[in-house]
């Protein structure tokens, strides 16, 4: 792993030095600090930004918006049930299924997927199961538990329960 100590320059030579526009004559960038003489990019504020048209309504503004993100969305981590067959686990659940490194991240939840063979004995803990992986863990001997997630409570829930609760407060 490389540590700051240990770093070295480039092949060919070093890091170049940033070059300091403005400071005389005699630095090489001195009187229009490199701008040329006078024009829209030698003045302080020109509009030389990405995706600046010259004034023209720039084409990321004119492509019309569309599609949806919701930000409600479960993404699930996806095993395959031929993955559990190589972990040699008895239990498995998202926790050592992580450990074990067959997950990158914990994501929302987990989902068993029927692809492959099983032919140990395996209780699995997940939040979901495809039909055919539920089949296959029980064919082989195993269990297939469901951790039931809880639903979000989203602002708008929020507010109707408050709602809610403030009239029958007041009936009450």
């Amino acid at each position: 792993m490389n540590e700051l100590t240990k770093l070295t320059p480039p092949a060919g030579g070093g890091v170049k030095e940033k070059k300091r526009v403005g400071r005389g004559q005699a630095s090489g960038t001195g009187k229009t600090a490199g701008r040329g003489g006078k024009g829209q990019k030698a003045r302080t504020g020109n509009m030389n930004f990405i995706g600046f048209e010259g004034g023209q309504m720039p084409l990321q503004r004119r492509v019309p918006k569309r599609g949806f993100t919701n930000p409600f969305r479960i993404e699930y981590a996806l095993v395959n049930v031929g993955v559990l067959e190589g972990l040699g686990l008895t239990e498995v659940d998202l926790d050592k299924l992580v450990e074990a490194g067959a997950v990158k991240s914990k994501k929302d939840g987990l989902k068993i997927l029927g692809d492959g063979d099983l032919t140990k004995a395996v209780t699995v803990k997940a939040h979901k199961f495809s039909a055919s992986a539920k089949e296959k863990i029980e064919k082989a001997g195993g269990k297939a538990e469901q951790i039931v997630i809880p639903p979000r409570v989203t602002p708008q829930h929020r507010k109707a329960e408050e709602k809610k609760a403030a009239a029958a407060a007041r009936k009450g």
